[in-house]
């Protein structure tokens, strides 16, 4: 018996009210993080607590402890077990996880440790497969691995430059994990992807920027990012969502059972 493709959009949220607005736009999944602007680090225990309470969809906790590259320290990889156990014992539904040797190389024995504190919970790798050499050798180690998704740009600056490598990947990937296509996903990319690839997954922040409600502002002292207002919020938009939605809900329609 055949059943209809199913098409799935994640949003990558690092507040309660981005992941409100998540939900409102019809997102399936939410990938929590803290510190989105710098691509996203370990988010708090009591900010995934309160989106749990807020929110009623599946949330992934992305597991990185720093920005930067993803070859890790001992220390680093110490940091990471220990988030995964208490993000499992909290109840997440998956981890967004990834490391890589200096090579180049998906760091396996490091992967497998990891994983091995997830228990059942659901696994992404995440962009640093984006940072791989070998795309796809990576993807038959994730595969090996027992890794449910992988998070990816197909290895540009966007998912509309990369569309060639992330239609290869997902003829490559088969059943048992899914290619998410992420970096620049908006409805004109989501468009082109159902057009042009058999990718039936999406991730996306929608951000838009909310200006900050302070009235006094000191334009002597700046505490952000260099060229960053902290007087600007990035914050999801629930008609960004709501669009690349009503697409996939378009092409579910569509879609021959």
């Amino acid at each position: 018996m055949n059943h209809a493709k199913s098409y799935f959009l994640e949003c990558c949220v690092d507040s309660v009210e981005s992941a409100i607005m998540a939900k409102k736009g019809g997102a399936d999944r939410l990938e929590l993080c803290s510190n989105l602007i710098i691509g996203g680090t370990t988010p708090t225990l009591a900010l995934y607590e309160q989106i749990r309470e807020t929110v009623d969809i599946p949330i992934h906790i992305l597991i990185r402890p720093r920005f930067g590259d993803f070859l890790y320290s001992s220390h680093e990889l110490s940091i990471i077990q220990k988030e995964i156990s208490i993000f499992r014992s909290s109840g997440a539904d998956g981890i967004v996880i990834g490391c890589l040797k200096e090579d180049g190389d998906l760091a396996v024995a490091e992967m497998k440790m990891l994983i091995e504190h997830a228990g059942d919970m659901r696994l992404t790798l995440h962009r640093a497969f984006d940072m791989c050499k070998d795309p796809f050798k990576t993807l038959e180690e994730a595969k090996a691995l027992g890794i449910h998704n992988i998070l990816t740009s197909g290895q540009s600056s966007s998912c509309a430059k990369g569309i060639d490598l992330l239609g290869q990947l997902s003829e490559e990937a088969g059943d048992n994990i899914s290619i998410i296509a992420g970096a620049g996903v908006n409805e004109t990319a989501v468009r082109t992807l159902l057009a042009e690839t058999s990718i039936s997954s999406f991730h996306m922040s929608g951000k838009k920027i909310v200006e900050s409600r302070m009235q006094f502002r000191n334009p002597h002292v700046s505490m952000g990012i260099p060229g960053m207002s902290e007087y600007e919020i990035w914050q999801t938009d629930a008609e960004e969502i709501a669009a690349v939605k009503h697409l996939l809900n378009q092409a579910q329609t569509a879609a021959p059972y």
